[in-house]
């Protein structure tokens, strides 16, 4: 056992101060502005970008990144935007049918299997 000590005691107080980030809510739970959520998203999406390095940078879990990174993929994928189609005539003379979905345009001629097409319109949508 150690000997009891015969000086006087002082103690210190000492405050930390976390710093917050701009964009970071006050609440107990954060709440994330969606300007911030998006500069973020964007900034994990570049090429070469390391999810877990911008989340520790930005004081947040990486599993909470990666969250905000899938939701902004999946909506992506998920255009509101209905399909357009068109039956026009092409160079050659035939009819040509054209359908666009979101960036993607498919053609194909009029005389094609109705199955088909369905199948690759699938696959367009699901890509």
């Amino acid at each position: 056992m150690s000997a009891p000590s015969s000086g006087t005691r002082t103690f210190h107080m000492i405050e930390a101060v976390p710093e917050r980030l701009e964009g970071a809510p006050r609440q107990l739970r954060r709440r994330w502005s969606d300007e911030f959520k998006a500069q973020v998203v964007a900034e994990a999406l570049e090429p070469g970008a390391s999810v877990s390095a911008i989340a520790h940078r930005l004081g947040i879990h990486p599993s909470q990144l990666f969250t905000w990174r899938r939701a902004a993929l999946n909506a992506r994928k998920l255009s509101t935007e209905p399909a357009r189609c068109e039956i026009a005539a092409a160079s050659t003379g035939e009819a040509v049918i054209e359908v666009v979905i979101g960036d993607a345009v498919v053609r194909a001629g009029a005389d094609v299997d109705e199955a088909h097409l369905q199948r690759v319109i699938r696959a367009v949508r699901s890509a």
